[in-house]
């Protein structure tokens, strides 16, 4: 089995950003956890984690509304 992300702009398009693999869903969400500012700073939104062609859940990288 194989984690990745895969990342979206505003609406929901797909958005550029690096094409990692980890070998657990733990290893993908301490990556995240290092990299989301950087990625929120390049115009990703909403990160997607996948496992194989599955997806596993979404979350957004955007502050919470006020």
């Amino acid at each position: 089995m194989a984690w990745s992300w895969r990342y979206e702009g505003t609406n929901g398009d797909p958005a550029d950003g690096p094409e990692e693999s980890f070998p657990s869903q733990a290893d993908a969400e301490s990556w995240i956890g290092q990299a989301w500012r950087e990625l929120a700073a390049s115009g990703v939104t909403t990160v997607v984690l996948v496992e194989d062609d599955r997806v596993d859940y979404r979350m957004s990288l955007q502050p919470p509304a006020e």
